[in-house]
């Protein structure tokens, strides 16, 4: 059976672990493990705007011994004339994976449902699920391990970022606390899963609505941009009503001394963050903004690899 990674809760916490651990390996040698060699082609489809997740599968793939082959919906049928089924299907005959950056989960799971090859979601409006792994893979680097760490997200509660950690940082074992306004909390479905599965792992979620509270003791702090893609409507509506929600040295300080920060980006510096805190010694961001590459490189291997002995978790 296929396996896909469109949501962090589509892999179990033994092959979260598996992958981690092969992302490791890839940074330490990047060049260790061709799937791809042929050279086979992975399209990487992209209907928002982006410069990370672009440039780490590009290179990912071609590291990996493939060719990355970038779509742009504005330029395809995809979106228009054609469903993501019917591009699944054409797709899977010429392409050994799919990448795609898109607003719906809903376009992601039709997508996957349709074809045979893996599907990858590099984003949409609910989950990061690649970003995870690399803020993951970040937080190992620094702490040793990720189990009984207290992960702090702040901000908007009902975001792609914040809703991923709730999930991947329930299935790492962590204490995941969302710190978000009354009116911009997780979905309450995602909340129940990822309770469901911290429960198994000896991890928590908490949704709280003080930063000061939530912050306290936290081994990390993350926060993420407050105007998302397709919000810039909303942005003076946002300000108002995250300013109480800024990571700020007050913030960090009730954090535990040897905390880190960490931010996707791009980040608006004066607004979510201060700019002492994302340039300051505890910001990690330039290794996991790094991470996205070895973190995806091992997912492709993962479900190029290793997948197909696994069984599908959703």
């Amino acid at each position: 059976m296929t396996r896909h990674f469109l949501r962090d809760d589509d892999i179990s916490p033994a092959e979260q672990a598996d992958i981690l651990d092969l992302a490791v390996a890839l940074k330490r040698d990047r060049f260790s493990t061709r799937p791809l060699e042929g050279p086979q082609t992975v399209a990487v489809i992209f209907d928002k705007s982006s410069t990370r997740t672009r440039v780490s599968f590009a290179v990912g793939i071609a590291d990996l011994g493939g060719q990355p082959l970038i779509i742009s919906t504005a330029n395809s049928q995809l979106g228009g004339k054609e469903t993501p089924s019917d591009t699944a299907r054409v797709l899977e005959r010429m392409v050994a994976a799919i990448v795609w950056r898109t607003y719906a989960q809903s376009g992601l799971e039709e997508m996957a449902a349709g074809t045979t090859v893996p599907v990858i979601n590099s984003l949409s409006d609910d989950f990061h699920p690649c970003q995870l792994l690399a803020d993951l893979l970040t937080i190992r680097e620094h702490k040793g391990s990720l189990a009984g760490l207290t992960v702090t997200f702040v901000g908007d509660g009902g975001s792609n970022m914040a809703q991923s950690y709730a999930l991947a940082g329930a299935t790492a074992g962590m204490h995941v606390r969302i710190a978000c306004p009354e009116t911009f909390k997780p979905g309450a479905s995602v909340v129940g899963d990822a309770r469901a599965i911290a429960e198994k792992t000896g991890g928590s979620i908490a949704v709280v609505h003080e930063l000061n509270d939530a912050v306290a003791g936290s081994d990390v702090v993350v926060t993420d941009t407050w105007v998302s893609m397709g919000k810039e409507e909303e942005k003076a509506e946002r300000v108002a009503t995250f300013g109480p929600f800024q990571v700020g040295a007050p913030a960090m300080a009730l954090a535990k001394d040897d905390a880190i920060f960490l931010h996707c980006l791009p980040a608006d510096r004066g607004f979510e963050v201060t700019p002492e805190v994302i340039d300051g010694p505890q910001s990690v961001i330039w290794d996991e903004s790094e991470n996205r590459l070895h973190a995806q490189k091992a997912l492709m291997v993962w479900l190029l690899e290793r997948a197909e002995s696994s069984t599908s978790r959703r």
